[in-house]
């Protein structure tokens, strides 16, 4: 009987400590700042906008080299594809991004928005480290 239960916390324990961990890994930077939208083109860094400054929505329309066009539209404190060329569309399907937890990509047309919080002062991701 005491090794029944003794197996029974300790699998109890490692549940929590898995679930604690996999909370702290999924759960969003948090910025007290804001966020900065980090928008690549091809890879390369085309433009930084802080999502914390923005009063009003407004769009930009990128173009890519393939000839691909997004339009991007830029709220306070989210941003997101409206609207794409591509043929999947999984871009504007994706939605509007409010936190660091997923980018919004477009392959076809080699666009990234990365989100980073504001009191980053690195525009390198921490995965590539």
């Amino acid at each position: 009987m005491k090794n029944k239960r003794a197996a029974a916390l300790m699998a109890a324990f490692l549940l929590l400590l898995c679930a604690v961990s996999l909370l702290s890994l999924t759960a969003p930077e948090k910025s007290k700042n804001g966020y900065i939208a980090d928008i690549y083109q091809d890879g390369n860094l085309t433009m930084s906008i802080s999502l914390a400054d923005e009063t009003e929505t407004r769009t930009l329309l990128l173009r890519a080299g393939n000839g691909g066009k997004n339009e991007i539209e830029i709220r306070p404190g989210s941003i997101g594809v409206i609207s794409a060329d591509c043929p999947d569309k999984i871009c504007v399907r994706q939605g509007f991004i409010s936190d660091s937890r997923l980018p919004v990509t477009c392959l076809p047309n080699r666009l990234v928005i990365q989100l980073r919080p504001a009191d980053d002062d690195s525009s390198a991701d921490t995965l590539t480290y």
